[in-house]
């Protein structure tokens, strides 16, 4: 773990907040295709293995987010009725993708060391 002026880190397992998480999430999903809102949930819970999921309320706000600091492009599926937005990653977005994904890397790491540790000292599961 990155300890700072010798202190230890109080977070557990990780630093990246879920918000952070769930933000590389979605531009990762944009960097492969255009998804809706919901599509996005699904397919994070789907390569999650279904054991966690972001919620509408943590998602759509995101998308309003990235999209006015211009790292999405949304587009109503049919204009006049408003119901299904689609996004896609712009060039700019792409470019904080990969920021974001090389600076997050390490905590992933870490946390990943942590859950490794854990469950071969007190589960004698080897990994």
């Amino acid at each position: 773990m990155t300890n700072y002026k010798n202190e230890r880190s109080r977070q557990f397992p990780t630093k990246l907040s879920t918000t952070s998480f769930v933000k590389l999430y979605i531009l990762h999903l944009l960097t492969e295709k255009s998804y809706y809102g919901n599509e996005i949930i699904e397919e994070i819970k789907i390569r999650l293995q279904n054991k966690w999921e972001p919620s509408p309320g943590m998602i759509y706000p995101l998308l309003r987010d990235l999209e006015s600091e211009g790292h999405i492009l949304g587009w109503w599926q049919e204009p006049d009725k408003r119901s299904i937005r689609y996004y896609r990653i712009t060039d700019s977005g792409y470019e904080h993708y990969k920021k974001i994904k090389l600076m997050n890397k390490a905590n992933f790491e870490d946390s990943m060391t942590i859950i490794k540790n854990t469950l071969s000292d007190i589960y004698k599961i080897k990994i």
